[in-house]
């Protein structure tokens, strides 16, 4: 049941959303920029970043953050980060958004509290605004084709939703899954725990860490254009993120490595 659409997602607006023209000035389409583009304007090249099928709404766990970076100690967990964090919404099958499309501090000063805690930065040298106006403008604006993702401020809005309606944590707990330096996991049955809310084609992804040991990273959940659950991405091109970390094996159980603020980098030694 859960392929049906999600009951709290927008519906698609009968003619795709264009961006505004470059040549225009920054007042004449303040409005637009906050509120959503609602009239179509004449962009070169809409048809190419509007072509897309598929999403991908990516979470990561913090407590496997580090382990995906070249340099663990350049991460930090937030003191208010606990839980399962977006990484981004993703169109896929698209080579370049248009860059015509800016976002200021002003377009989620609303949403910061919510995204401080449920979409932050985890690098210490990139602040979280940083993150979200880069999401913005790489995977945000091809995504604004959708009516309700036609502003920085709905973009952002509807992630908060999707991250609320896919509740990892309520699942994990439900199967007795949950953080453990000690206790490793099959792929299999975090799949069963997961595949009834986000879909059979969810991906879970892991990292090595220093000590050879599989460890789950990340939970990519493809949508479709209509923002149901499940669409068939592996036609699509290449990813619009350089790999971060790679599916769980089957036959290799994984560590669900817990949160340790203070030491995140070796939350398990």
């Amino acid at each position: 049941m859960w392929s049906s659409v999600l009951p709290l997602l927008v519906t698609i607006s009968p003619a795709l959303l264009f961006l505004p023209d470059h040549t225009n000035t920054q007042d004449e389409h303040w409005q637009d920029y906050k509120y959503g583009r609602q009239q179509d304007s004449e962009v070169p090249d809409k048809k190419s970043f509007c072509s897309w099928k598929c999403l991908l709404f990516t979470l990561q766990w913090p407590g496997a953050f580090c382990q995906s970076l070249d340099e663990p100690s350049l991460c930090k967990i937030p003191q208010n980060v606990n839980n399962w964090t977006i990484h981004g919404l993703w169109p896929l099958r698209v080579r370049d958004c248009c860059k015509c499309w800016p976002m200021f501090k002003s377009d989620v000063q609303d949403l910061e509290a919510e995204l401080q805690e449920h979409w932050p930065s985890l690098l210490q040298s990139h602040p979280s605004f940083l993150f979200w106006r880069e999401e913005w403008i790489k995977h945000g604006v091809c995504a604004a084709c959708v009516e309700g993702m036609n502003s920085p401020l709905r973009y952002f809005q509807l992630n908060l939703k999707l991250r609320a309606q896919f509740d990892i944590h309520k699942l994990l707990e439900v199967a007795d899954i949950s953080p453990s330096c000690e206790r490793p996991y099959k792929l299999s049955e975090v799949h069963q725990a997961l595949a009834p809310l986000l879909g059979e084609k969810l991906q879970i992804q892991c990292v090595t860490d220093d000590q050879e040991r599989e460890v789950w990273f990340q939970v990519k959940i493809p949508l479709s254009h209509n923002l149901t659950v499940g669409c068939d991405h592996h036609v699509d091109a290449d990813p619009p993120h350089p790999p971060h970390g790679h599916p769980c094996h089957p036959q290799t159980p994984f560590y669900y490595f817990p949160i340790d603020h203070q030491q995140p980098q070796t939350p398990c030694g």
